[in-house]
Parts: C-alpha cells; structure tokens; sequence
C-alpha cells in the first residue's frame, strides 16, 4: 500500500491565485460565517452562495467538477448531524417500529438537516478554493498578519510540514505487514477480528513511532534556533485594488446575510 502526500494547491495564474492571501483568507472566513448565520430553510440565500463558489471556482480555472469532487470530504461530518431528523419536534413524515419504540421523522428535522448539510457544503467549498488558489507558506503569513495567535500558526505550519513523516511511518508498517503476511494481495490473512487487532496494534505503533520522531525533529529545530515562529520576509501592503476587493466581498457578504434573516 502506498500513501502519497498530496498538495491541495493548484498553481495558476488567475485573478484568484494573484490576489493577495490576507484578503483571500479574510473573504474565506467571511463567506464561512455569512453561511453559519443563515437560518434553516433559507433556500434562496444558499442558492446564492452556491453561485458565489461556482463562480469563484471559474473565475480561478479550477473547474465546478473539481470543487464538487474536493466538497465531497464534508460528507462523514454532515452525518453526524442526521440526529436531527429524529429529535426534532414538528409533524411526522414517517413514522416506523423500532423494537418497544416508535422512530418519528419530521419535516422540520428533514429541513433542518438538510440546512445544515448545505451549510457544511459550502463552507467546505469555500476552504477548498482558498487552499487550492493560496500556496501554504503564503497562507500562514496571511494568517500573521490578520492577528491570528502566533502558537496557532506554528501548530499549522508544523503540522502541514512534517505531516508526510507521519505518511512516511505508515507506509512503513504497512509494508512490514505486508512482508510478513502469506496473503499476495497484501490485506493479510487470518479472520476479521485477527485482522482487528494487527490493526491496533499498528495504529498504537505508528502513534509511538510519530512521538518519537516529532521530538527527535523539534530537537533538531530547537539546535538550530527555532523559538515558535518561522522567519519569513512580510507581505508588502495592500495596494487600492486590493483594498476595494475586500470592501466590496465584505459587503456582499454582509448583505447576503442580512438578506438571510429576512428571508428566513
């Protein structure tokens, strides 16, 4: 089994990849709360939004496709949510036996989840095309210069620069496993539950291997001088384009969610 360790950046000389990242990262969190705030069942201001994350998706040469195919990571999180349908009181949809009780699915929970699906969705959709248009480095100094705590900042870049080490430990189990299994196709043999505790066993292996190398790393770091914080040149100002760009996503942003709560 191989891990690759994939870049979600998209180079591209866009008007979305030239534009500066503290005002990407700024109209990214904004569209990410005006999304929060609209309330359930809103359906017209999620059209909208959709609108907006298509076009910026165009607008960057990126593609609808490639947006909806990355957006599709929302999914596990969204079912968590799925309570929702059940717990909220309203008039029934359905209803059906589940040993002593009876299940209600109702049309507020219905709308409800489907809300916050949509919510989930394009938010996601939103954090997709502001780390496939932004490289990193230049997205953790646009995270500096919004005032965004300097731990918080190391603890992302730390984590996005030394994730492939971790990749790199996995990969290294699994090829032990598989050098030591009978099976060809390399999943192992013995039963599910055998299966389940070569498993846990290799996950409890790769934490202790990943502790391990994370010290052996800051070590190093902390001989070379590292004090929390990588030194890098400061973003130029923001010129007047820049400027107007930011007023006017901000504004739209603060429209559409004040069109939200008339609407809704």
């Amino acid at each position: 089994m191989h891990i690759h360790f994939v870049d979600p950046y998209r180079p591209g000389v866009s008007a979305v990849h030239r534009l500066d990242p503290r005002v990407k990262l700024i109209l990214a969190l904004a569209f990410i709360l005006a999304t929060a705030s609209v309330p359930v069942g809103a359906w017209p201001i999620y059209i909208l939004l959709l609108t907006l994350t298509f076009s910026g998706a165009l607008a960057a040469e990126l593609g609808i496709g490639f947006l909806l195919r990355r957006a599709l990571l929302a999914t596990p999180f969204v079912l968590a949510a799925l309570t929702v349908v059940f717990t909220t009181e309203g008039p029934a949809w359905l209803r059906f036996p589940l040993g002593p009780w009876v299940v209600r699915i109702t049309y507020a929970g219905l709308e409800r989840f489907a809300s916050i699906a949509v919510k989930s969705w394009l938010s996601v959709q939103a954090a997709i095309l502001l780390s496939a248009t932004t490289d990193f480095p230049a997205l953790l100094l646009a995270m500096r210069a919004v005032r965004v705590p300097r731990l918080l900042v190391a603890i992302f870049g730390l984590m996005w620069r030394y994730l492939f080490i971790l990749a790199d430990e996995a990969r290294r189990l699994m090829q032990a496993r598989e050098a030591r299994s009978a099976d060809p196709d390399g999943r192992g043999g013995g039963s599910i539950a055998w299966r389940g505790r070569v498993t846990g066993s290799m996950a409890g292996n790769l934490f202790l291997r990943g502790m391990e190398r994370g010290e052996r790393v800051y070590a190093a770091m902390a001989a070379r001088g590292y004090d929390g914080e990588v030194r890098s040149l400061p973003l130029p100002p923001l010129g007047v384009g820049s400027f107007l760009i930011l007023a006017i996503g901000l504004a739209l942003m603060g429209g559409l969610a004040v069109l939200a709560q008339l609407v809704g």
